[in-house]
């Protein structure tokens, strides 16, 4: 797949299975989120690979924010099974670290290019995936759990697997409505 189609058809995919990204297709997906823009070469990312019993131990910690933030019974109970959605999650943190000319806004920025540049890896390999936030990835019992610090910030869970269901088509936006063009 050339990289424009990749770019100009990009889904997510809620539904995935098995297999997992293994071997050097994960190495390429690694490699993908370090070549992400970095001003001053700071490296602000830390990620997690989360798979098999990795998912369990995410799940749990779900469970343990849930039941701190009192969510519903209903709620506690489908935490833990949340990252079981797909084979593979990788947890996109942002390691925010003080600089003069680099703010932390550019630097959650890179940690979030990082996250399309995985997923465009993976797609173009013949995986998919979805990149999920929620209320887990601003929870300060989530942090705890992943052992960050206070000023660091959870991005996102990229959920990665190969696509149970084909995606639907999505006609393309019209450009126009988003785009100014100044001469």
């Amino acid at each position: 797949m050339d990289a424009l189609t990749l770019l100009l058809n990009r889904t997510s995919q809620p539904r995935l299975g098995a297999p997992a990204p293994q071997g050097e297709a994960l190495e390429n997906i690694k490699h993908a989120a370090l070549r992400a823009p970095d001003h001053a070469g700071l490296t602000p990312w830390k990620f997690i690979v989360c798979e098999g019993g990795g998912l369990n131990k995410l799940g749990a910690i779900f469970e343990q924010s849930a039941i701190a933030s009192d969510k519903s019974l209903k709620e506690i109970e489908r935490a833990p099974q949340l990252p079981l959605r797909a084979p593979m999650v990788i947890i996109a943190i942002a390691k925010v670290k003080e600089h003069e000319k680099v703010p932390r806004v550019e630097q959650v920025a890179s940690t979030a290019c990082a996250v399309v540049a995985m997923q465009m890896a993976a797609v173009a390999q013949g995986f998919q995936g979805i990149w999920r936030t929620g209320s887990y990835a601003q929870c300060d019992k989530v942090k705890q759990g992943l052992d960050l610090n206070e000023e660091d910030e959870i991005v996102g869970f990229l959920y990665l697997g190969t696509a149970v269901v084909e995606a639907p088509v999505r006609q393309p936006k019209d450009a126009a409505q988003f785009f100014t063009h100044w001469s």
